[in-house]
Formats: C-alpha cells, sequence, structure tokens
C-alpha cells in the first residue's frame, strides 16, 4: 500500500472515532467548524471562479444546517428552538443566493452568524 493512502486512512480512521466517541457539545462546536470551514472554501472557490467547488463547499455546509434544523427539540426547546430554526433557515436560504449569486459577501453575513453561534456552544 501506498504510505500516503496509509496515512490518509489512518488520519480518517482517527476522525471517524473521535466523532463516533466525541460528546454532544463537541460534536454541535464540529459541526459549526465544518459550515464556516466549507463556506470560507466557497469563498475561495468563488475568487478562483470555481464554480463547482463552489457548489460543492456551499452544499455541505447547508447539508450541516440542515441536520441542526433536523435535530431541534420543539419540545423541550419552546421558543428557543424556534429561534434557532428561523436562524438556521434564514442562513440556509442566505447560502442559497451566494451560491447562486457566487457572492462572497453573503457567504461572509452566513461565516459570521455560525461563529457567533459557535461560540456561545463552547462557552456552555
Amino acid at each position: 500500500m501506498y504510505a500516503g493512502n496509509a496515512y490518509a486512512s489512518a488520519g480518517n480512521a482517527y476522525k471517524s472515532n473521535e466523532v463516533m466517541t466525541a460528546p454532544k457539545k463537541k460534536l454541535v462546536i464540529m459541526l459549526y467548524d465544518g459550515a464556516i470551514k466549507n463556506l470560507k472554501i466557497a469563498k475561495l472557490a468563488m475568487a478562483d471562479q470555481d464554480i463547482e467547488k463552489t457548489n460543492n463547499a456551499i452544499i455541505k455546509a447547508q447539508n450541516i444546517l440542515a441536520e441542526f434544523m433536523s435535530t431541534l427539540n420543539f419540545d423541550e426547546g419552546g421558543e428557543i428552538a424556534q429561534n434557532l430554526m428561523n436562524l438556521y433557515q434564514y442562513m440556509y436560504d442566505r447560502t442559497i443566493r451566494a451560491n447562486i449569486d457566487k457572492n462572497p459577501d453573503i457567504a461572509d453575513e452566513v461565516i459570521a452568524l455560525l461563529e457567533e453561534l459557535r461560540n456561545t456552544w463552547s462557552q456552555i
């Protein structure tokens, strides 16, 4: 086996194990980090006019936002859960617009919101 592939496989196994054993708070932070990272990748791809890479990165961020929306508990979360749903939906809609217009400013807007939420989670 090629050494590079062995290292990549080991890295993937480590990351998979990290995700499978992480506490809920850490998983949420990792998801925020993933969405932020992908939107930053999308911005770089926009600058390079790489439409496919932009689209793929934004879709990854949208998938994370969709996951957040699907896991909200409205019975226990009440108004907070509803407010988060509204914010996640807004960010999702904005990522659609960023992708259509290839607009890095809209991506920055969503990144700022995600970073604020991520920072809040890290302080809990």
